[in-house]
């Protein structure tokens, strides 16, 4: 069964959510906190390794309440059973959406067209296993009998944003094979990745469900050329893998179909690096961390199916953030990780965010008349506290941000973390309370600028009331990443339920490809 279309705006909770934000919208954070001794103990949540601090957010518990009875107007339950259950609720292409069960290492059959799943899943990721184990090892040689020393992974959109996110996120857990990714087709990007690469010792991972998307392809042929200026037709089998369903065109291309990796039109492109999509993931980190990323997500997929929302993460994240888009007219929402490993997470959320909600018609293809999917940017703390951080703490906007941190290095730096945490923590500190005029005009006496307060006093001023969700683990690892990626999968679930649209199609790419063939041509 498809899902149902319920129009949020016509629920009772949102209509009493709408009388409810007339209440509170111009209370302060600091009023909240005030009147609510253990808010910031009561408006936390802590799942293993994972703590979820939601109390610097414009909230009561009344808040909370109808927001969680709209999920529930939504039939959010019954999506959410859909959901892992391999209903078709990407209607608009008649298909499951079932990238959970890639990591589901339960005896529990998943069914699609009559068939369990599970033992193709299990089938690719042994021979994924395999396959990485020979390459690390040495034991598979190039065309001239060399243990390879680079991996150049060649895909677009989420055959690159999700493996390149993640091999970046885990480069503590690298071994030596130098991992490199090119998508865009401007020539100029593939020149440069090929430009250093040994032929002898590189192997090239294409990743493209059709065999047929234009940058990919185009990618592939350029470095197939390149290949053959040294090599032959015959040691393309040595050095070229392809992730894909079209057998006759990989045959065509030159690649042993013994070396395809298999995907599946259940799984959608932004959501596939759990798949044969990550193999560049098991490459460069080992099979054994790639494992570790899916039982992480696994994790998170636990907490998220059978967790009440009240005290479920990516549900109350998601209530959270409709409440800003809806309520508030929030347009955008900032990823700010502290750690400059996952400098390429909020790039990698754009893509599986904006691409799932950016939508303007409901399941039932009419027109909305509220907003859905939030904007989405960010950088890496403490980088981006010298560039827009100036915008989000005394700028005209409310942009509700996620923190994102960890309380152990991986390096063991010791001081150097405690200065990065000191700011993590200083920022949500100072985004919700801000600095009053009566608290500047005491720093500037005591700063000896009695003279200039009336000129600088309002400079100085911070409103605060900036609301933002600290989102914290112990460290670092391939699992605490995977239960990452897994709770904002599951956050843009909840919040396309909600606001009725179809997250799972992307029509919206399409046109443009279309007029630049004609151009092309």
């Amino acid at each position: 069964m498809a899902l149902k279309n319920i129009n949020p705006t016509k629920t009772q909770a949102w209509k009493q959510l709408t009388d409810h934000f007339e209440d509170i919208k111009d209370t302060h954070l600091k009023e909240f906190f005030s009147t609510h001794p253990n808010r910031a103990e009561d408006f936390t949540l802590a799942v293993d390794d994972l703590t979820l601090d939601y109390s610097k957010n414009r909230i009561n518990q009344t808040t909370l309440d109808l927001l969680v009875a709209l999920a529930n107007e939504s039939e959010l339950t019954d999506a959410i059973e859909k959901y892992f259950s391999g209903d078709i609720i990407n209607s608009t292409e008649q298909r499951a959406v079932l990238h959970t069960a890639l990591r589901d290492a339960s005896d529990r059959e998943i069914m699609i067209d009559n068939a369990n799943i599970k033992p193709a899943i299990k089938q690719t990721l042994d021979k994924m296993q395999v396959f990485s184990e020979k390459v690390i090892s040495g034991q598979w040689k190039g065309y001239t009998g060399k243990a390879i020393t680079d991996i150049v992974n060649i895909g677009i959109g989420g055959s690159d944003l999700g493996p390149d996110m993640v091999v970046t996120a885990l480069q503590y857990y690298k071994n030596h094979l130098n991992t490199h990714f090119v998508s865009n087709v401007d020539g100029d990007h593939v020149s440069e990745i090929i430009k250093n690469l040994n032929p002898e010792t590189t192997l090239f991972v294409v990743v493209s469900k059709t065999f047929t998307t234009q940058e990919t392809l185009s990618n592939a042929t350029t470095i197939k050329e390149w290949f053959l200026n040294t090599a032959s037709e015959e040691d393309i089998a040595k050095h070229f893998v392809a992730v894909s369903t079209n057998l006759a065109a990989i045959s065509e291309f030159g690649i042993d179909t013994d070396n395809v990796f298999p995907m599946w039109n259940w799984v959608g492109g932004r959501f596939s690096l759990w798949s044969a999509v990550g193999l560049s993931i098991s490459l460069s980190v080992g099979f054994q961390n790639f494992k570790s990323l899916l039982e992480g997500a696994s994790e998170m997929d636990t907490h998220f199916k059978n967790t009440p929302f009240q005290e479920n993460i990516p549900v109350l994240l998601a209530l959270i953030s409709v409440w800003y888009n809806n309520f508030f007219d929030c347009e955008t929402e900032a990823i700010l990780p502290y750690s400059q490993y996952l400098s390429k997470l909020p790039s990698y959320l754009q893509q599986a965010i904006m691409e799932s909600n950016g939508k303007s018609v409901d399941r039932d293809g009419k027109s909305i008349n509220y907003q859905t999917g939030t904007i989405i940017w960010g950088s890496t703390g403490t980088n981006m506290q010298h560039a827009f951080m100036q915008l989000v703490h005394q700028g005209t906007k409310v942009i509700p941000t996620d923190f994102i941190g960890f309380e152990t290095s991986l390096y063991g730096l010791e001081d150097h973390h405690k200065k990065l945490l000191a700011n993590y923590y200083a920022q949500t500190e100072a985004l919700a309370f801000g600095k009053t005029k009566e608290e500047v005009h005491l720093d500037l006496k005591f700063n000896n600028q009695t003279s200039q307060i009336n000129t600088l006093l309002p400079f100085k001023v911070f409103e605060g009331n900036k609301p933002s969700n600290t989102i914290t683990f112990q460290k670092l690892t391939p699992k605490s990443l995977g239960k990452l990626i897994a709770m904002y999968e599951h956050k843009l679930f909840v919040q396309g339920i909600i606001w009725n649209v179809f997250s799972y199609d992307q029509f919206g790419v399409e046109l443009g490809k279309e007029l630049a063939h004609k151009y092309y041509n």
